[in-house]
């Protein structure tokens, strides 16, 4: 049978009227882009493909060579059958007395298993810890509310490392001050410690629990108060009120912040480093990434790159789309309404002096300990001893520290250029331009937010050691300092752009619009209007940025280890704080080092708000 006889028969016009549809399509886009705008939407859109989608496509690509289903079938990835105890209970004689000491470690399911088991467990305890704070603040008027309402977020103050390093020894069996206070203060015959997974899982509770606390806040304060006053008409009381009514208006911050506590759990690699947990799947990237550095790609390491790639955003588009569905629509006769807030009494303020404060005081302590830490003479037992400043001034007098801090800073105000152009030019395309497709851009834009830093620099390695070898460019060859800049200005960029469409939504478009009725081109309209009008709020957001620059961890673990540490090295400052941990005398070090990050972050709220009068930009809030 010939061929033509398959052939299936098209309208004479069909043809025609899809090329008038694609040129209607075009004209329409032209007529919302002008030069401006099409250079700003090439440039972003390129940017974020070279910088963003081509590495994290290179895992893929790598991974596939492995499949990472394999992971699966492999008992040390993902097992049935736990290994090890979840508890230990034994009674011994310690320092001549008997006692039982009690080690919750947890019990392994593998390494895949273990990281779910793990963010699910955070999670569920990050939520009710915010959930509670964030009512209490909310919902309750009484002396000091505003003191323990910035208590309640000193644990998102960045101390890489050293946090989860004094949560270890707070919780140590032997000479933690947990144990000291339970067997030598209290007398009781019993010693606790927290190791393995189990400490990994509580030094991420006490650090993620304000990202749930502040987003559930800020949900609570923008209920209509009607709403809860009509329910306690119809007899709704108490906790009947708040499960029917203030929890699922509430709920779009809850899971929001929820979402960023599990991908957050699931990237850190912090606390497993500290607790030297390696049955997690961060740890494992970390170590295969290292041996990758030497110059052979680990397709494992790719593989599980990808997965928990994979993992972080398909709860972050659920979130998204969850979000969008439950945003409920409140109504009100006209004005702005007031948050309630009820006076406590008596009972209440017990409840908060003598429950509340203590345990936030209790999740604040890694932070406040970290500045003991940095001004004692030695932490040998539960509580520190002497005083110093010698830790504060090696941050200037070891060569080693001093460097890491000139190189982050270097990096860091680098990475700003790049921020600042692609966090002015997306979200004024995405808010000027009414084109369909700048959803994607918007999406591409925010989803550092949850992509895991250790994805990124997994990326970073495969794609500019295999496609720019031999330039500057190559890992490898050149060492990480370009790499850094790169990563850096993709993993902060939501605060800036974020900060700038805040600003944006400010500004009418009418004044642009008579700027260009004028004689004024997009150009000048933008540089002479639009960017005086937001100014505040690009500085505030390169601040923040700036700030998250230098204290951030994943990406500086990996990529900052590359050429080692010696003289005129390029690591980070986070990398250094990694590798002091272990040496004798260098916790104090670090410390000191958490102590600049925190100084760096304080100056930045100040700034930010006080200054500025802006609002401070924390993740996912």
């Amino acid at each position: 049978m010939p061929w033509v006889g398959f052939a299936v028969e098209v309208p004479e016009d069909a043809g025609r009227e899809a090329l008038e549809s694609l040129a209607r399509a075009l004209r329409r886009a032209f007529f919302y882009l002008d030069a401006t705008l099409l250079a700003q939407l090439l440039v972003s859109a390129a940017l974020l493909l070279f910088l963003l989608v081509a590495p994290l496509a290179t895992v893929a690509y790598v991974a596939a060579q492995y499949n990472p289903l394999l992971l699966f079938s492999d008992p040390t990835y993902f097992s049935l059958k736990p290994q090890g105890e979840l508890l230990f209970a034994v009674k011994t004689s310690f320092r001549g007395r008997e006692v039982t000491i009690v080690r919750l470690v947890g019990a392994s399911y593998g390494v895949i298993a273990n990281s779910l088991i793990v963010a699910a467990v955070v999670t569920l305890f990050a939520s009710a810890l915010g959930v509670l704070a964030a009512f209490v603040m909310a919902r309750y008027a009484f002396p000091g509310r505003t003191a323990l309402r910035i208590l309640a977020t000193v644990p998102l103050l960045q101390t890489p490392f050293i946090n989860s390093f004094v949560i270890k020894k707070l919780f140590d069996w032997r000479d933690g001050l947990i144990s000291w206070l339970l067997c030598d203060v209290l007398g009781l015959p019993v010693r606790v410690g927290l190791e393995g997974l189990a400490g990994v899982a509580a030094a991420q509770i006490m650090t993620f629990f304000p990202i749930v606390y502040l987003n559930v806040y800020a949900s609570m304060v923008g209920i209509d108060p009607s709403l809860e006053e009509q329910a306690e008409n119809l007899g709704a009381r108490g906790f009947r009120l708040f499960r029917t009514v203030t929890l699922p208006l509430s709920l779009p911050g809850l899971a929001a912040g929820a979402a960023l506590v599990f991908i957050f759990s699931l990237e850190d690699v912090g606390a497993p480093i500290v607790f030297n947990e390696q049955r997690l799947m961060s740890y494992q990237i970390f170590t295969r990434f290292v041996e990758a550095t030497t110059g052979r790609l680990s397709p494992a390491a790719a593989s599980l790159a990808l997965l928990l790639l994979a993992l972080a955003l398909a709860v972050f588009a659920g979130i998204r789309r969850y979000v969008s569905l439950k945003q409920y629509a409140m109504l009100s006769r006209g004005g702005r309404w007031k948050p309630r807030a009820r006076r406590l009494g008596p009972l209440g303020l017990a409840a908060v002096y003598l429950g509340l404060l203590p345990l936030l005081l209790f999740l604040a302590f890694p932070q406040i300990a970290v500045f003991a830490y940095a001004l004692a003479e030695r932490w040998a037992g539960p509580l520190p001893e002497g005083f110093t400043l010698e830790h504060l001034r090696s941050i200037v007098a070891d060569p080693l520290v001093s460097r890491a801090v000139y190189n982050s800073l270097i990096y860091s105000a680098a990475a700003l250029a790049l921020i600042l152009v692609l966090g002015v030019s997306a979200p004024y395309v995405i808010a000027r331009a009414r084109l369909k497709g700048l959803e994607l851009l918007d999406l591409l834009v925010t989803s550092p937010v949850a992509i895991p830093g250790l994805a990124v620099a997994v990326g970073y390695f495969y794609f500019f050691s295999t496609f720019f070898r031999g330039t500057p460019l190559d890992p490898i060859s050149a060492g990480p300092s370009l790499l850094l800049i790169l990563a850096y200005s993709v993993r902060r960029l939501p605060f800036t752009a974020r900060a700038v469409f805040a600003g944006l939504q400010q500004v009418h478009v009418a004044l642009e619009e008579a700027s260009m009725n004028l004689g004024a081109g997009r150009l000048r309209t933008l540089a002479s209007v639009v960017l005086p009008l937001i100014g505040l709020s690009v500085l505030s957001g390169l601040l923040v940025s700036f700030v998250y620059c230098v204290g951030e961890t994943s990406t500086s673990v990996t990529l900052g280890g590359l050429g080692g540490v010696g003289e005129g090295h390029r690591a980070p400052i986070t990398f250094i704080m990694m590798d002091y941990l272990s040496r004798i005398g260098g916790p104090h070090i670090v410390a000191a080092l958490g102590v600049l990050l925190i100084t760096l972050q304080l100056t930045a709220i100040v700034i930010v708000n006080v200054v500025l009068k802006q609002r401070y930009a924390y993740i996912g809030v």
